[in-house]
């Protein structure tokens, strides 16, 4: 039997991705994983689509080269800026074996499940929002939906620089909660369409009406994948199963290691990678 590893890819721009792997792991434990997070380009929400799409290509060959045949973009923005493109026009030409799936699809799924009222709110950073991935996405599989928006700039600075649990951010989330809410007081299902956005959960439900269900993509995107992986058997006997988990990032791996622990408490060695 061969040695070499064939692991589940995890890609995000930064650190927010971590809280999808870490449902992953807690899920199917027994798969290997690759980290990859684009540290030192982080964040890609205020980036054109053209340099999103340029940057999340680049690690998607990456971790192809590292021998992952299905890489998850564990990141918003990269989903709905980049992942079409990739899907439609790259893969034919690296490998039409290889299967590159994102996080806005299965989120957009699983909201059906959810609402009463059909009004669903959007959380998420200002290229996510801007994006429309959201809107677009659950037009198709539930047009009778209304959908409101709400970017949140300076959620993500606030979980990375360790404000999250400050006073300080109390201020920016009650203000973008209410400024969401205000657009339309029939919501009753919120999406968290950034993977950063889960550590504040306690905070933004402080803000939300008791009867507003709040999503967090991390179970909804865990479950998604091991379905897929039931219905894609070809795909999922490539995947090797040691329990290996291995973290890599563009930046330092130190700062990585420390700040990363934030998100997933299953890292241990970290290693840096030019892309």
């Amino acid at each position: 039997m061969s040695s070499e590893l064939n692991p589940i890819g995890v890609f995000d721009s930064g650190y927010g991705g971590l809280t999808i792997l870490k449902e992953f792991i807690d899920l199917m434990p027994e798969y290997d994983y690759f980290y990859l997070g684009d540290n030192a380009r982080s964040p890609y929400g205020p980036r054109s689509f053209d340099a999103v799409y340029s940057y999340t290509l680049e690690a998607v060959n990456k971790l192809f080269e590292m021998g992952c045949h299905i890489i998850i973009l564990a990141c918003n923005t990269a989903s709905a800026k980049a992942l079409r493109t990739i899907q439609q026009n790259d893969l034919p030409k690296i490998d039409h074996n290889k299967r590159v799936l994102g996080v806005i699809r299965p989120s957009v799924e699983a909201i059906g499940k959810y609402t009463l009222t059909n009004n669903i709110g959007i959380l998420g950073t200002r290229g996510t929002v801007i994006s429309n991935s959201y809107p677009l996405e659950i037009a198709k599989l539930f047009p009778n939906m209304k959908v409101n928006q709400e970017a949140c700039p300076m959620w993500v600075p606030l979980v990375e620089n360790d404000e999250f649990n400050m006073p300080g951010a109390d201020y920016f989330i009650e203000k973008n909660i209410n400024s969401l809410l205000k657009k339309n007081n029939k919501i009753d299902s919120i999406i968290l369409g950034c993977t950063h956005y889960p550590l504040l959960s306690s905070k933004i439900k402080k803000y939300l009406p008791p009867n507003i269900k709040l999503l967090s993509q991390g179970k909804i995107v865990a479950e998604s994948l091991k379905d897929y992986l039931l219905r894609h058997p070809e795909i999922e006997i490539k995947c090797t199963k040691s329990s290996i988990y291995k973290f890599f990032t563009t930046d330092n791996p130190t700062i990585f290691k420390k700040q990363g622990r934030k998100f997933c408490d299953k890292i241990t060695d970290v290693r840096h990678i030019n892309l």
